[in-house]
Order: C-alpha cells, then sequence, then structure tokens
C-alpha cells in the first residue's frame, strides 16, 4: 500500500496515567513511590474518571475514592482500616 496507512492496522490504544495498562510491563518491579506521586497518580485517575462521564458534578468524592483504591492496588499497598 503505496502512501498510506495500512488496512486492518490500529494503533494501541494509549493508556491512562494512573490506570492498571499505565503501571508498566507484567513482570517489572516498580520503584517505591512517594507520598506526593502517589497523591499525582490519584488526581489524575479521579481526573480521568470524571472526564469519561463528563465532569457532571456530585461524584467527585466517589471518583477520588475509587481512583485511590486502583492506584494502591496498582502499587501493591493495602488498603488502609478505619
Amino acid at each position: 500500500m503505496a502512501g498510506g496507512r495500512q488496512r486492518g492496522k490500529r494503533a494501541a490504544p494509549r493508556a491512562e496515567p494512573g490506570t492498571a495498562r499505565a503501571a508498566g510491563r507484567a513482570g517489572t518491579q516498580a520503584a517505591p513511590t512517594s507520598a506526593e506521586a502517589r497523591r499525582e497518580m490519584i488526581a489524575r485517575a479521579a481526573y480521568f474518571r470524571a472526564e469519561r462521564r463528563g465532569f457532571a458534578p456530585g461524584r467527585e468524592l466517589e471518583d477520588w475514592l475509587e481512583a485511590e483504591a486502583e492506584v494502591d492496588a496498582q502499587l501493591g499497598l493495602k488498603p488502609a482500616r478505619g
């Protein structure tokens, strides 16, 4: 196919920051994460959750808590008990 895109091949979807796909390759070990880096990862994941739902108000805390659980799972951290 000259001068164009190949048919049948699709670009791999880009991983959103803070998602499992963005966490890295299987079998690699992540470096320790600082509290600030963890907070940034949570903020990004919460932002993308809000974006997917059109930034409708009223679910900000739910976005944050779900993002926090997702990031902690990626980092191999145990959930805090209250």
